[in-house]
């Protein structure tokens, strides 16, 4: 990574309102702490409002904006591939902000990086996800935003139907399938639902709380176990 690079990358890790310790970032960069000692000390220097000090950690007053650094083609690429896998997978709604964010990060490349941006490399299919499967993601996208209870009736394996309230968690992909991670109030615990099972999704209009032991993270734990 180049010197100019590097500095950039401490400025935008410490602009996100974690503190960092010297080692945490050393290991991030794949450098050695006195790099980071000394990175930081340039910036410090050049005006970059860094609060911290050596041994406690360092932290980006919040009015600092960093400015923006020019993408490598392997950033470039990375986004491409996240762009066409949202634009294919997702959301009517998901699928057109990705496309319309690829444009406008087209519109300010140079010309050898626009001409590399219309090169994708990597594919995904969407002719084998149903509307069934893709059609509740908008929804549920909202209601784990405002973290709004969402009710619906599910058809089990079994081809049992049950009508549930979750606190929707998050969603995830697995290539043919999308599912919903949630806390289920009827069974009192996480439950995992596939979307294309889902039936009459709609919003109760009743907030559930940020409660410890019922968070994504909490939900992913449970599952891996």
């Amino acid at each position: 990574m180049r010197r100019a690079e590097r500095l950039y990358q401490i400025a935008l890790l410490l602009s996100r309102g974690q503190l960092l310790t010297a080692r945490e970032l050393a290991g991030m960069l794949d450098v050695s702490e006195r790099t980071i000692y000394r990175d930081i000390a340039e910036l410090i220097a050049t005006g970059a409002p860094i609060d911290g000090e050596a041994g406690v950690g360092y932290l980006m007053r919040s009015h600092y904006r960093v400015p923006p650094l020019m993408f490598s083609e392997v950033e470039l690429q990375a986004l491409l591939i996240g762009t066409s896998f949202v634009r294919s997978l997702a959301d009517s709604e998901l699928a057109l902000a990705a496309q319309t964010a690829m444009a406008k990060v087209s519109a300010v490349l140079p010309e050898p990086l626009r001409l590399a941006a219309q090169r994708e490399t990597v594919l995904f299919p969407d002719f084998h996800l149903t509307s069934a499967m893709v059609d509740p993601i908008g929804v549920l996208r909202s209601a784990i935003a405002a973290r709004e209870k969402v009710q619906f009736d599910y058809q089990g394996a079994d081809g049992a139907v049950s009508t549930r309230v979750v606190w929707p968690l998050g969603l995830s992909n697995w290539g043919e399938s999308w599912t919903l991670g949630a806390w289920c109030e009827l069974r009192a615990d996480f439950s995992t639902f596939r979307l294309d099972r889902m039936q009459e999704i709609r919003g109760t209009g009743e907030a559930f709380p940020d409660a410890s032991g019922r968070r994504l993270q909490d939900y992913v734990a449970a599952i891996t176990e």
